[in-house]
Order: C-alpha cells, then sequence, then structure tokens
C-alpha cells in the first residue's frame, strides 16, 4: 500500500495560522452549508426541490403522483425541508402548496442547473 506523506521542506507557518483562522471565522457558516447540502443530497428531496423550482408550488398529492410514492413519505421529507427552511407552506381552503423559500434559491440554483434547469425554462 502506497502512503502518501508531506515533503515540504519548510511549513509556511503564516499561510497555516491565517488558514485556521479562516476556518474558525467561518465554522458556523460552513457548518449551515455543510448540514444543508446533506439535506438535498437525498434524491429524493432533490427532486422535490427541483419540482418545486420548475412549477413554483405543488401540494403533497402532487409531489406523491409525480413521485410515485406515498403521500406520508413526501410529507416527511417536506417536514424535512420545511423544518431548514428550504420550502414554505400556503394553505388555499383544505389544500397545502408548498414552495420554495426565495432565500434558500441562490444556493439551489447551481445544482438545479446541472439538472438543466434552463432547458426546460425554455420549453415552457
Amino acid at each position: 500500500m502506497n502512503t502518501i506523506s508531506c515533503i515540504r521542506m519548510e511549513a509556511d507557518i503564516q499561510q497555516i495560522n491565517r488558514c485556521r483562522e479562516i476556518i474558525a471565522d467561518r465554522s458556523d457558516e460552513i457548518e449551515n452549508l455543510s448540514n444543508g447540502l446533506a439535506m438535498i443530497g437525498n434524491g429524493v428531496r432533490l427532486k422535490i426541490l427541483y419540482l418545486l423550482y420548475l412549477e413554483s408550488r405543488l401540494c403533497v398529492c402532487d409531489l406523491s403522483d409525480v413521485l410515485g410514492i406515498s403521500i406520508s413519505a413526501v410529507s416527511q421529507h417536506l417536514r424535512k425541508l420545511k423544518d431548514r427552511s428550504f420550502i414554505q407552506a400556503e394553505k388555499e381552503a383544505q389544500t397545502i402548496y408548498y414552495s420554495l423559500n426565495e432565500d434558500i434559491q441562490h444556493l439551489l440554483l447551481p445544482f438545479l442547473t446541472i439538472l438543466g434547469v434552463e432547458a426546460v425554462i425554455e420549453k415552457t
């Protein structure tokens, strides 16, 4: 087994200290981003976010029909997304519609673009 080892002649202490400071100063933001990425790392939740981006708003029944999973399973994913403020809910009569939280779209856009959002938007 090959072991990778550092062969530097001399450490740049200023660089190391600067990097440590940057990481320490941004630890909360890094943790929040990491948790957010883990949240959308789930395939079903990413599909839900993608659909909400494309359609603006959908109800749990719509999502269940499109994804082919139970309403209960969709509801669990929606709850997690709502708890993390990825989505918001709006009630109309007996139906609750879900939509993306506008503040989170900047985080999602790079990933949704990879999925081809631009091509889908151009078709509509």
